[in-house]
């Protein structure tokens, strides 16, 4: 009998990941391929790719994975992949794309949260689709396209995430599944299908969307015959719908229940509960609630900053000092021995406060603070608005514990400490190098009714990180700080 493997595709929007998978959800050694990218940025807040040239990056990193693997015969049984969210674009009646794919980032629409904050009861919409007015969201970006570029909302005849659009180039039909629907920002949580209040006021039809899967779909999908022959150990394989990346995240770092809370920071920054059940009655203000699938939903806040603010100031201060020796110096000098206060909204705010104005600024600044002063109080300004995000969690789930990952936090193990020291509690740091691939591998298994997704089968290896009570004591003063600044320098919420 021969060996069977799973393909695991992470398509994010700063690289698409590949790789071969045991049953058991363990990646095949040497099997990894990584593509590195990065969305366009515009002086005007555009931050966008080509959406053929985003697919030919996925249809390379397919074919080097099994250039990588070209010795094995292994049966390729299953496809599991994960896309980034909130991603938006569109085509015209021949599938052609009539856009580029807007990333979340792009805040070009940011004029036309302000009425929608008038036109709707934002506390409602929240309830009901869970997320707040924010340019990251379908809702905003849809109403710019519509007044600013007429011609192109004209000639789209359907809107899309590129997830979505890379299955119509794979198998020549448009389905969503409900966890990528269901963080645009237009989805009914509650209801699992597109908001109708929202779509009116939009002028748009749910014709003009892609179709949710139901739940009678087996959400199995067949390569057309182009992709076949261009892949014979694909033809035959089922093709799960793309789950979100964040989505795969949590589950890839073993935070499957209302016990843990997934922290990650990448280029930006992630704070996530995932568990089985409806959605919370009431969602918290600063919080957004999504869906895994039909039966599972995602709780948590996220942050336009992470590792991403930490190398532009590297950058801005041409710091030319390891990120080892940048540490070791940070833990010399001690919890906020500095003494400054940072807004660390440069790339605008996300939770908690949705701020589409809020912006990057440093208080308190002297002749004779240094590089490594003010890296440090950004590093901790970042840990202040977890702790932010962890405070209204825990309004909704009262005991977590926290599990951290990501790219940043490996390359700065310093950050890890910071974060314990600030939310005063131990955290775990998991050593799983690709949650968001493991994770889609796993609800995969999970939907071919190949394992149970259980906190035994699904939990990574992790180490603690013990918080210090005297650094926390200080970071508590600091926080109170950075609130009054916060408070005296963003703009309020509505």
């Amino acid at each position: 009998m021969k060996k069977e493997l799973i393909l695991g595709l992470d398509i994010g929007s700063s690289s698409v990941r590949g790789a071969l998978f045991e049953p058991s959800g363990k990646i095949v050694p040497k099997t990894l391929v990584r593509d590195q990218r990065m969305l366009t940025a515009t002086r005007d807040g555009g931050a966008e790719i080509d959406a053929d040239k985003a697919f030919r990056q996925v249809i390379a990193t397919i074919d080097a994975v099994f250039s990588r693997a070209a010795h094995s015969n292994a049966t390729i049984t299953t496809v599991a992949s994960c896309t980034f969210w909130h991603s938006l674009m569109g085509i015209d009646d021949y599938g052609k794309p009539t856009t580029p794919v807007y990333g979340w980032a792009d805040n070009r629409s940011r004029g036309l949260v302000e009425p929608l904050r008038k036109r709707f009861n934002e506390s409602e919409t929240h309830n009901r689709t869970g997320v707040r007015f924010h340019s990251s969201f379908w809702p905003a970006k849809l109403l710019w396209i519509r007044k600013r570029q007429p011609e192109t909302w004209a000639r789209t005849a359907r809107w899309m995430s590129f997830g979505d659009y890379v299955s119509l180039k794979l198998f020549g039909q448009i389905v969503t599944g409900v966890s990528m629907a269901s963080g645009t920002g237009i989805f009914d949580l509650r209801k699992c299908e597109w908001d109708a209040d929202l779509l009116e006021y939009l002028k748009i039809t749910s014709r003009r969307l892609p179709p949710v899967a139901s739940p009678s779909d087996d959400l199995t999908l067949k390569l057309t015959s182009k992709w076949q022959k261009h892949w014979p150990r694909l033809s035959n394989a089922e093709w799960k719908l793309p789950v979100a990346d964040g989505v795969a995240s949590n589950i890839g770092s073993g935070c499957i229940n209302e016990t843990k809370a997934a922290l990650m920071i990448g280029t930006s920054g992630a704070l996530r509960v995932v568990y089985r059940g409806d959605p919370p009655k009431k969602i918290p203000s600063g919080l957004w609630c999504y869906r895994v699938d039909r039966e599972r939903v995602v709780v948590g806040g996220a942050l336009s900053d992470g590792g991403g603010l930490y190398d532009r100031l590297k950058q801005i201060l041409r710091v030319d000092m390891s990120d080892a020796a940048i540490g070791k110096e940070m833990a010399r000098r001690g919890a906020d021995a500095h003494g400054l206060t940072l807004m660390p909204f440069f790339a605008g705010e996300r939770s908690t406060g949705y701020n589409e104005n809020g912006a990057g600024s440093i208080h308190g600044l002297t002749m004779a603070h240094d590089a490594v002063d003010i890296l440090q109080a950004a590093m901790e300004s970042v840990a202040y608005r977890f702790a932010g995000i962890l405070d209204q969690l825990r309004s909704v789930f009262p005991k977590l514990d926290v599990v951290a990952s990501g790219g940043a936090l490996n390359a700065s193990p310093v950050w890890a400490q910071i974060i314990a020291d600030v939310l005063g509690r131990d955290i775990l740091i998991t050593n799983e190098p690709e949650a968001s691939l493991r994770g889609a591998v796993l609800l995969a298994l999970k939907n071919t009714g190949k394992i149970d997704l259980t906190d035994t089968f699904s939990a990574a290896k992790t180490k603690t990180i013990s918080f210090h009570p005297e650094c926390h004591a200080i970071y508590r003063t600091a926080r109170k700080r950075h609130q009054g600044v916060y408070e005296a320098t963003q703009r309020s919420d509505p």
